[in-house]
């Protein structure tokens, strides 16, 4: 039996009927088409399908999608305002922080909602031009710091 379901996506209202065993991840990619939201594991191990519920990093792949009524959901796709990108998303091509890309959306979305990045793995390169770029984000967000 399916469940309604309404949350906010990226500034955008959303409504659907949804199954209650569907995961969070599955209805941001094929219901309403956020391909920045990758599936990787699909046990909650690598990251890829971070998004922010509420201002927390969530792995979208664990949570179930009617445990997301009423929420605040942020993808990769919500953080551009317009053309104009993110902080965060321009330190990583400043920083050349990105390889082929596949865990990059992930890898922001933990840094956005999240102290440490933990749990997100890239296969293609090493972190150091990851942990520049987030570096020099937060620097530049909180120079008291």
């Amino acid at each position: 039996m399916k469940r309604s379901l309404s949350m906010t996506v990226n500034g955008r209202a959303v409504r659907l009927e949804v199954e209650p065993h569907r995961t969070l991840l599955d209805v941001l990619r094929n219901d309403l088409d956020f391909l920045g939201v990758r599936e990787g594991c699909s046990t909650g191990e690598c990251g890829a399908c971070t998004v922010l519920l509420g201002d927390k990093a969530v792995v979208a792949c664990l949570i179930l999608a009617p445990d997301a009524d009423g929420a605040r959901v942020t993808t990769i796709e919500g953080l551009a305002k317009g053309t104009a990108l993110d902080p965060l998303q321009e330190s990583f091509i400043k920083h050349g922080a990105i390889q082929c890309g596949y865990c990059t959306p992930g890898m922001i979305m933990a840094a956005k909602g999240a102290e440490v990045l933990e749990g997100n793995f890239c296969r293609c390169t090493g972190y150091a031009k990851i942990q520049e770029a987030i570096r020099e984000y937060r620097r530049a967000a909180n120079p008291q710091a």
